[in-house]
């Protein structure tokens, strides 16, 4: 139970630069220049976010739900970051020194996925760039329209309200994962089965690093197939995802994310399972 708790607090506390840098970016960018945002970050888009995602950990994912709840970036590029994010799983592969050339191999997909589904959204959706933090001011009550305003004490109360959150999804989790055990878990995964990767895109969608940990345990452990980890990869954004359904609206726009976050990640797991055998 004490360590379900340390791991907990631990997970919460790693997203807290990455949370605090998001909002005081949304804060300077509204207060500073007009709400515009830089022109490097329209030109980044699913490619740059693709490239982010690949740093390990979901600090990145955090960030990217915060500033697409404020319109500063585009689904496309949203979806790029979700999908190239590993969460521990890259940690967990780099300390394995016979896993060593998995790494290449599964950051390389998820980067090539991420781009190509990040763009195709944008493609499909054609988002326009509108800027908009205050939704995200008014929850918290922020006075972000107010004279003399302190951009860093309103970034600050953004994060400690998302930190509290998290770490609450992060106890009650870890207390699942105690309880249910990680072997049942993987009988569950239908080893061997062709189906597989449908079943590891949901598992993915638990938004605790211990889902990528169970998946790259059971893929090193060959319960998994290639094709199968990455799909549940692909899905396991992390807390990205309960970050994006605690600030973004309207839900059903979230929800719609989800589908198009599940249909990349399992089609590129299946395309994996057909390239890599």
């Amino acid at each position: 139970m004490l360590e379900v708790l340390i791991d907990a607090v631990l997970d919460a506390l790693k997203t807290l630069p990455f949370l605090f840098a998001a909002y005081l970016f949304m804060e300077l960018l509204e207060h500073r220049r007009g709400g515009n945002p830089p022109a490097l970050l329209q030109k980044l888009g699913p490619l740059g976010g693709a490239v982010l995602g690949c740093v390990p950990q979901c600090g990145f994912s955090v960030a990217a739900a915060n500033l697409y709840a404020a319109r500063f970036i585009t689904p496309g590029t949203l979806l790029a970051v979700f999908l190239a994010t590993s969460d521990e799983a890259v940690l967990i592969l780099l300390s394995r020194p016979q896993a060593l050339p998995e790494v290449a191999k599964l950051l390389g997909v998820k980067l090539l996925a991420g781009a190509a589904v990040g763009f195709l959204a944008d493609l499909l959706l054609r988002p326009s760039a509108r800027p908009d933090p205050h939704p995200l001011c008014e929850e918290a009550r922020c006075g972000c329209g107010e004279g003399g305003h302190d951009a860093a004490g309103a970034a600050l109360r953004h994060t400690l309200r998302i930190f509290l959150f998290l770490l609450g999804i992060n106890l009650f989790l870890g207390l699942a994962f105690l309880w249910a055990g990680e072997e049942a878990l993987s009988r569950l995964l239908l080893s061997g089965s062709a189906f597989q990767p449908l079943l590891t895109g949901l598992l993915g969608f638990i938004p605790n690093c211990a889902a990528s940990v169970l998946l790259t345990e059971l893929y090193l452990s060959g319960a998994l197939s290639f094709g199968s980890a990455v799909a549940g990869l692909c899905t396991g954004a992390g807390l990205g995802l309960a970050v994006l359904f605690r600030v973004n609206r309207p839900q059903k726009e979230n929800f719609a994310f989800l589908g198009a976050l599940y249909a990349g990640a399992v089609a590129t797991g299946f395309l994996c399972g057909w390239v890599f055998p």
